[in-house]
Order: C-alpha cells, then sequence, then structure tokens
C-alpha cells in the first residue's frame, strides 16, 4: 500500500520534474509527467475521500477494488467525489489534462509543442492544488 502522505509528495515531486523537463525543452516528457502527477493525485484524492491510509499497489491489494487499478484520469476523477465540482469550475484546464494516456510513452519526440507543454503543465498545477 503507497501511504497517502507519499502519494502527495510523488505527485508534487513528478511536477516539479515535469517543470524541470519543460524548462529544458523536453515537451514529450514534461506532458508524460504531468499525467502521471495528475493521476496520482487523483489516487491521493480517492484515499482521502474514501478514509483510506493509502493506495492498492499489489493485485492483492486490488482485489475488492479491481476498478481502480487504471490510468484512466476520467475512471479515477469519478471515485474522488470531486468530478462535479473539478469540472464545473475547472473544465477548461480538466480537458487539457483528460487526454493524457500512458501509452504517450512510444510517442516519437518531438510531437508535443511547447505550448502544448506549458498548457498541461499549469493545468497540471491548478488541478492538483484544488485536490
Amino acid at each position: 500500500m503507497i501511504s497517502t502522505s507519499d502519494l502527495i509528495i510523488i505527485a508534487k515531486d513528478r511536477l516539479t520534474d515535469a517543470e524541470t523537463l519543460l524548462n529544458a525543452h523536453r515537451y514529450d516528457g514534461a506532458v508524460y509527467l504531468c499525467g502521471y502527477s495528475v493521476e496520482i493525485a487523483l489516487k491521493y484524492k480517492i484515499c482521502k475521500t474514501l478514509n483510506w491510509i493509502g493506495f492498492p499497489s499489489t493485485s492483492k491489494e486490488f482485489e475488492k477494488c479491481k476498478n481502480l487499478k487504471t490510468h484512466d484520469l476520467d475512471v479515477l476523477l469519478a471515485f474522488t467525489g470531486v468530478e462535479t465540482t473539478l469540472k464545473s469550475t475547472h473544465l477548461a484546464e480538466w480537458s487539457a489534462i483528460a487526454i493524457w494516456n500512458p501509452e504517450a510513452r512510444y510517442n516519437p519526440s518531438g510531437v508535443i509543442s511547447s505550448a502544448d507543454a506549458t498548457l498541461m503543465l499549469n493545468s497540471s498545477k491548478n488541478i492538483i492544488g484544488i485536490l
């Protein structure tokens, strides 16, 4: 099990890593890490909403909550308890983030523009800030 305190630290660390990559003009990597940062922050919020001390990390721990063993940000958001509020107040940021997919790791470098990476980073910061 990954503790809630570790989850939020990891989410913020991945966001810092993404910002470092953005500043180094490594836009594809920056966007990729932004997505993981938001995913981890959503898992943190799920734990807080459900009063869990941590998020499952092993197959055995996931036996009772298989739906949470996903990288799908929309699915995870649905379990946070804040989906309606978040989408009504931060729809533009969520829309920029929700297109993320972990399969982007296979994209060739140079697919993401500076503007798109900046939008993703700023949107991620805002969303994580309200979770």
